[in-house]
C-alpha cells in the first residue's frame, strides 16, 4: 500500500493519485514515484517508465499523454519548482526521511580524535583509517580497509538551488553515501550526498581518489576506478568499473562513462563516453580524432 496520496498535499487534484515516494523521470527505482513533466520531450520516457503513478504537469503538456488514465494528476504552472518543493516539505514527514539508528563502528579502526562523524546514521566497517578534520555527515556508510585522508567530507549537502521568482532556495537532501572496501580517497575532497532519500552517492570497492576531487549529488561510481587529482564529476553521473579520470576532468552531470574508458587530462567530458574508449579535450572527443586533429593545426 502507497504511503502518500495526492490529496494529502494538493487541495484540488485533477485526479487523485498514490505514490510511495518521489524522483525525476530518470530515477532508477522500482517503487512508486510522483514525478513531474515540463516539457513534451519527456513524454516518449513517460510512456515506458512502469513505475510512475502520480504526475506534476502542465494543462498544455498533459494533452499530449498518450495513456493519461493511469496516473494521478496535479495541473501546476511550473512543475519542476513544485516538485522541489513538495520535497523539500516531505523532508520534515518520518515516513519519507530514513530512519535514526545510532552510528556503529568496525574492529580495529584508527579514528582521529580531530574528525568529526555524526552521531546518527553512519556505518564504519573494519580497520577503516580516517585522518585529522575528516567530516562524516549522517547517511554514510563505510567498508572494510577503506581509508579517508585528511580534510575530506563526506555526506555533505550538493549543489542544487532552485529559483522562484526572484529568490532562489536549497533542495534539502535526504540520501545517502555507499564507500566500498579498499577505497582510498585522499586529501580535501567532497563527497556529496543524493538528493532523494532512497538514492545514494556510490563510490566503488578499490576505487582510489587524488586530492582534491568533487563527486557531485547521487554519482555511481564502480570498482576500481582511478582518479589523479582535481576531478570535478557532476551530479548523477555514472562511472563504470575499471575508467580512468585523468587531473583536472570535468564531467557534465548526468553522464555515462563506460567500463573501461579513459577520460584524458584536462578533458571537459559533455556527452557520454563508451566502453573502452578514450576522450581528450574541451569539448572532449573520442582521443585519436583529436591528435589528427591536433597534427593538422585544427585545434
Amino acid at each position: 500500500m502507497e504511503k502518500f496520496k495526492l490529496s494529502d498535499f494538493f487541495e484540488t487534484p485533477f485526479k487523485d493519485g498514490n505514490f510511495n515516494t518521489i524522483g525525476i523521470l530518470d530515477s532508477k527505482i522500482e517503487d512508486s514515484i510522483l514525478t513531474f513533466i515540463d516539457n513534451e520531450k519527456y513524454l516518449e520516457k513517460l510512456s515506458i517508465k512502469k513505475n510512475v503513478t502520480c504526475l506534476l504537469i502542465t494543462k498544455d503538456i498533459y494533452k499530449h499523454i498518450s495513456n493519461p488514465n493511469e496516473y494521478g494528476i496535479v495541473f501546476v504552472d511550473n512543475p519542476r519548482n513544485v516538485f522541489f518543493k513538495l520535497h523539500n516539505l516531505l523532508s520534515k514527514n518520518s515516513m519519507y526521511v530514513r530512519k535514526k539508528f545510532k552510528t556503529i563502528v568496525g574492529d580495529n579502526c584508527s579514528i582521529s580524535p580531530l574528525s568529526y562523524i555524526s552521531k546518527d546514521n553512519v556505518k564504519i566497517g573494519n580497520n577503516v583509517i580516517i585522518e585529522e578534520f575528516v567530516s562524516i555527515k549522517e547517511n554514510v556508510s563505510i567498508e572494510d580497509n577503506t581509508i579517508i585522508r585528511a580534510g575530506t567530507v563526506i555526506g555533505g549537502c550538493g549543489f542544487e538551488f532552485k529559483k522562484d521568482g526572484n529568490t532562489q532556495y536549497q533542495v534539502e537532501h535526504l540520501g545517502g553515501i555507499k564507500i566500498g572496501h579498499d577505497v582510498e580517497i585522499q586529501y580535501n575532497c567532497a563527497i556529496d550526498k543524493a538528493v532523494f532519500p532512497w538514492d545514494n552517492t556510490i563510490i566503488g570497492n578499490y576505487t582510489k581518489m587524488d586530492n582534491l576531487i568533487h563527486i557531485g549529488h547521487a554519482v555511481k561510481i564502480g570498482n576500481n576506478v582511478m582518479m589523479p587529482a582535481l576531478s570535478v564529476i557532476g551530479g548523477r553521473v555514472e562511472i563504470k568499473d575499471n575508467a580512468w579520470v585523468g587531473i583536472g576532468s570535468v564531467v557534465r552531470n548526468g553522464l555515462i562513462i563506460g567500463e573501461n574508458a579513459r577520460i584524458n587530462m584536462g578533458a571537459v567530458v559533455t556527452k557520454d563516453v563508451n566502453d573502452n574508449e578514450a576522450v581528450t579535450g574541451n569539448f572532449a572527443i573520442e582521443h585519436t580524432k583529436f591528435i589528427k586533429r591536433l597534427k593538422r593545426g585544427e585545434m
